[in-house]
């Protein structure tokens, strides 16, 4: 048993040793364009370059994130949801460490498959992490710290879990028209917009029995390459939380609730969708916290499973939990975008509600902000 335990431990330092070597090697970032330029002809050399690129890519991103996973600040570190999740990360790490040079297609395929098993255990990395940061609620109330690592955190998973899904999106025999891998190269935001408008009106009749309406204006023709379950996403929770504010306000009265306007607007430089709402607003005290981890203005949870991978994975209530805006910026900031929030506050007020620009660069070029 001693004998074993000595094993264990000339292991974790080995690991650690080689953790430590490759968080600490520069990472390499790719812009949409570059992503739907190479992978336009996913010849077999092309796929075996990409399965070199993540071989050598994936263990310095992982590494990164173990390192800080075991560094956090107000004891973070020691809670048992995030000793998991860098348990997750570790095994990763040493999964990829593992694998021989890639020289040929059957070893490309079986690479293809390792990273395919390490997307699916890294699924409820965000509702675990959840867990982890709500045991320190009760601690502290200042959450900087906090909140800049868990930017740093969503947005290098976020791209991890790009990296790996587009390289096994690839690999598929019989792509939807107009597809490389995750990338649509003629997405129409309009029906992107109808379709997640549709979703959150359902769950909102669910939960409170009635939905308001959604209208959307915008060049129902127009399209531009961006990753549709991204989009999907990112308006998804914009119009969830529009419907929640405005369904509250007017629950209780005899007036009729007031649409969701959702406005499309092709610019040069970015594509910019416009989510409008008469829901009351958001006290001005308020709005610098809505982009924090920990803030929520829900009064009754809308219970979606958690969307913040690209399979819609996992099953944890993120409603109020103070998720989705902070994450929905991080998706838009990925490929060079932004989301912003201004509001006017206002119940006696007819108009008074919120109006979220969600701004997506159109041209592609922006490499990824890389943590």
């Amino acid at each position: 048993m001693a004998d074993k335990a000595k094993q264990n431990l000339s292991w974790c330092k080995s690991l650690m040793k080689e953790v430590k070597k490759w968080g600490g090697l520069k990472q390499t970032g790719v812009s949409l364009r570059y992503m739907m330029e190479f992978g336009s002809n996913p010849t077999q050399k092309n796929l075996l370059l990409s399965a070199q690129f993540l071989h050598k890519e994936l263990p310095i991103r992982i590494a990164r994130r173990a390192l800080e996973l075991q560094t956090l600040p107000r004891g973070l570190s020691h809670t048992p949801p995030v000793l998991k999740v860098r348990e997750w990360y570790l095994d990763s790490f040493r999964d990829l460490q593992s694998f021989p040079e890639i020289k040929d297609m059957n070893e490309e395929k079986e690479f293809t498959e390792m990273i395919k098993a390490i997307k699916v255990r890294h699924n409820n990395v965000v509702p675990t992490m959840a867990l982890g940061v709500q045991q320190l609620k009760i601690a502290s109330e200042n959450y900087d710290e906090i909140d800049e690592f868990l930017d740093r955190f969503y947005m290098s998973r976020i791209g991890i879990r790009m990296l790996i899904g587009q390289h096994v999106e690839l690999h598929n025999p019989n792509p939807p028209p107009n597809c490389v891998g995750y990338i649509h190269t003629k997405l129409s935001p309009m029906n992107v917009a109808r379709n997640a408008s549709e979703d959150a009106r359902a769950m909102c009749y669910r939960e409170y029995g009635s939905a308001p309406d959604v209208n959307i204006y915008g060049d129902p023709e127009f399209t531009f390459p961006y990753v549709q379950a991204h989009l999907h996403l990112m308006v998804f929770e914009l119009v969830k939380n529009s419907l929640r504010a405005v369904q509250e306000r007017f629950m209780d009265s005899d007036e009729v609730a007031p649409p969701i306007r959702i406005i499309i607007a092709d610019g040069i430089e970015d594509v910019t969708i416009k989510v409008s709402d008469e829901g009351g607003g958001i006290a001005r005290s308020g709005l610098p916290k809505i982009f924090t981890y920990l803030y929520s203005t829900a009064r009754n949870s809308l219970n979606q499973p958690d969307p913040s991978d690209l399979g819609i994975a996992g099953n944890a209530t993120m409603a109020g939990n103070g998720y989705g805006l902070p994450i929905c910026r991080l998706y838009a900031r990925y490929f060079g975008g932004d989301l912003q929030v201004i509001s006017m506050e206002g119940y006696g007020l007819l108009f008074a509600g919120t109006d979220a620009y969600l701004h997506l660069c159109r041209l592609g070029d922006s490499q990824e902000p890389l943590p």
